[in-house]
């Protein structure tokens, strides 16, 4: 309408004061009802091909879109491993800090394998205490091996030199020379125990005692995650649990958390496809929400994906026929608040209107533009003032069309 009552003030309204003036035709009389399409034909013409004209460079230049949401994720309150309630923490809409206890599943099982590690590490500490023990014995014994060994080589040697003399049988040295190998092999059997003492006091029973302490630590994290958390600050909804409940991280969550700064930084808006080539990161825009209404909110484009969700796939044991791809996708654009705390007061998940509006400035800057490429681009950012006026009356009607008009 705007565009239409602009264009008529170029072409029809000086058609008409031709007409008046110029000719001397006058409404009701040479200009009438009926007449009006004659008389005005070129004014008329010329009305609707400078609407469809400006319409056409508005919507292209400054591209418009109601499809646009204060999108937020939300995070799924999901247990590590599957269990019975035991004991819930929270309620429905409870605001949390990260790391609040949020409910406690049955950890009898974690406790009782917490329980064995603990008295495995116990059992390696005495075990490492009674070979301790050994050592220090098998340190005696080894003495007392080493003395009955030397015992029998000095016999031995006493008896050896009276047999050169004939003043002893040569088969009581010969027994003599075997109780010393006997005493030997006592002797060797000593020192391998104590060796084999040291090893285990040394490599096996830390070892043992290495692996009871990570048996340990993997029992308290199974035991921890009995307890679910908050991963993030924000608001359990949805949350109903009640102690008995059975959940499963695979087919039943306990319930959604919505961090504390979900949809108040960003607004995600689908642009047509045409204009692609239009829309760049760093433009400024416009938007007006539901949640907030009589509010013109400024944004500025941060980010323009640059694929369009339709037409992505998943490989499938189909081949795709690119007819059931029928509707055509929109161009996802994020835009931010140009000043800090511009979403305030809108709830996440709104609907919004907003427009965004092509910026020329750089362009004109440059003094080797053409006259005619200067004209075309005031007129392209002069006519965004028509859009940012059809915004501020459409923020002034939605209320009215919202809670009248649409009965909501």
């Amino acid at each position: 309408m705007f565009e239409l009552l602009l264009c008529s003030l170029l072409t029809i309204f000086p058609d008409y004061l031709y007409r008046r003036y110029g000719q001397g035709k006058r409404i009701g009389r040479e200009i009438t009802l009926y007449s009006v399409w004659y008389e005005l034909r070129w004014g008329i013409s010329a009305c609707l091909l400078l609407t469809i004209s400006l319409i056409t460079m508005i919507f292209y230049f400054h591209p418009s879109t109601s499809n646009v949401t204060a999108i937020f994720r939300t995070v799924t309150i999901l247990p590590e491993t599957g269990g019975r309630v035991e004991e819930v923490y929270v309620g429905i809409n409870q605001r949390v800090q990260a790391g609040d206890p949020l409910f406690r599943l049955n950890s009898d099982t974690q406790q009782a394998a917490l329980d064995a590690s603990r008295r495995k590490i116990a059992e390696v500490d005495a075990a490492m205490k009674v070979a301790q023990s050994e050592l220090a014995s098998a340190d005696g014994e080894i003495k007392q091996a080493q003395g009955d060994y030397q015992t029998a080589v000095d016999e031995y040697e006493m008896k050896a030199q009276l047999l050169k003399n004939d003043a002893v049988a040569r088969r009581e040295v010969e027994r003599l020379e075997t109780n010393i190998e006997s005493r030997k092999g006592a002797l060797d059997s000593d020192i391998a125990k104590k060796q084999t003492l040291q090893t285990q006091i040394e490599e096996l029973l830390p070892a043992q005692k290495a692996s009871a302490e990570a048996a340990e630590k993997q029992a308290q994290v199974d035991l921890d995650k009995t307890v679910v958390r908050a991963g993030v600050t924000g608001t359990v909804q949805q949350f109903a649990l009640r102690r008995g409940d059975v959940v499963n991280p695979l087919l039943r969550p306990a319930g959604i958390l919505v961090p504390e700064s979900a949809g108040k930084n960003v607004l995600i808006a689908g642009f047509g496809q045409i204009e692609a080539q239009v829309l760049k990161t760093g433009m400024i825009a416009e938007a007006t929400c539901i949640g907030r209404p009589f509010t013109i909110i400024p944004m500025v484009v941060t980010e323009v994906q640059d694929v369009i969700a339709a037409g992505q796939y998943r490989p499938t044991d189909q081949l795709l026929d690119v007819r059931q791809v029928s509707q055509p996708g929109t161009l996802t654009v994020f835009m931010e608040p140009l000043f800090t705390g511009g979403l305030n007061g809108v709830p996440p998940g709104s609907s919004c209107i907003a427009n965004a509006y092509t910026n020329n400035h750089d362009a004109l800057a440059d003094k080797n533009i053409g006259t005619l490429r200067s004209i075309f681009l005031h007129v392209v950012d002069t006519v965004g003032l028509v859009h940012a006026m059809i915004l501020r009356l459409q923020a002034l009607l939605l209320p009215v069309q919202t809670l009248v008009l649409q009965g909501h």
